[in-house]
């Protein structure tokens, strides 16, 4: 998508896959400026782990404490920005979801990783009271102590036990793990023995494959399901105009991730 956004922009641009073991980051991040790289995106694992390597942040990655976009300033200097969560939010929006009808219930993170603070942090800056779950309470306990720093002191945000019997019935339900994509394709983050509801809005941030475990469970309950493609596609369109300076070609870039 970002190939076509400089195509369809007329930027003689490029972006390209670099694999990056952990034993290299520090290496890999002091190279962007030397092969004279515009940006990077951050992904698993790299997404806390690049912090220390940056000159400076944002607001929103200092608080979410993950970056997923670097930008390399004409100075040498390496600025880290985290578009996951306002990319998350465009999504939501995009797909008529009301964020003041969310509020009534709440919602449910699964997870406690980078995506999960990211996803915690657009919803509870955005009035939304949040429960974390994660299989390691002490995980879930230190992401919202890790943000609650930066958040409105009226923000409803706790942490629901791994052995829980129930959730509740939060409207909105986001799978921030990695379970349902490769290798655990087939499996889902959501318990055996938690329930699914009519009028629930399970987003899972998985986007390959399109249909996981976890949609599929929801469909059958009669839940609405929505997958992590379109957050994908703003959260790099946020991106590119960083790195660009220019409105993202939305048009284009939407068409490189649903092709006709």
């Amino acid at each position: 998508m970002h190939n076509a956004a400089f195509a369809a922009a007329g930027i003689a641009g490029v972006y390209l896959p670099l694999a990056v073991p952990p034993e290299r980051l520090a290496a890999a991040v002091q190279g962007l400026v030397a092969l004279g790289f515009r940006g990077v995106n951050v992904t698993i694992p790299h997404k806390q782990a690049v912090i220390p390597l940056l000159d400076d942040l944002t607001p929103a990655a200092r608080a979410i404490g993950a970056v997923n976009t670097i930008l390399v300033r004409e100075d040498g200097r390496l600025y880290g920005d985290n578009t996951d969560a306002p990319g998350f939010i465009a999504d939501l929006t995009e797909q008529g979801v009301v964020l003041a009808d969310i509020a009534a219930e709440g919602a449910l993170i699964l997870g406690a990783g980078g995506s999960a603070r990211a996803v915690v942090f657009a919803l509870a800056t955005a009035g939304v009271p949040v429960t974390v779950w994660a299989r390691r309470a002490e995980q879930a306990q230190a992401l919202c102590d890790g943000l609650r720093p930066f958040l409105p002191s009226a923000v409803v945000l706790q942490v629901l036990p791994p052995t829980a019997p129930t959730p509740g019935r939060p409207a909105l339900i986001v799978n921030c793990t990695p379970v349902g994509m490769e290798p655990q394709v087939g499996v889902s983050p959501w318990p055996s023995s938690w329930a699914l509801h009519p009028g629930q809005i399970v987003y899972d941030l998985v986007y390959n494959p399109p249909h996981t475990r976890l949609l599929q469970q929801a469909a059958a309950h009669g839940a609405r399901g929505i997958n992590g493609l379109g957050m994908l596609l703003h959260q790099g369109a946020l991106a590119w105009e960083l790195w660009t300076g220019r409105p993202a070609p939305l048009a284009a870039m939407r068409r490189a991730l649903w092709p006709s």
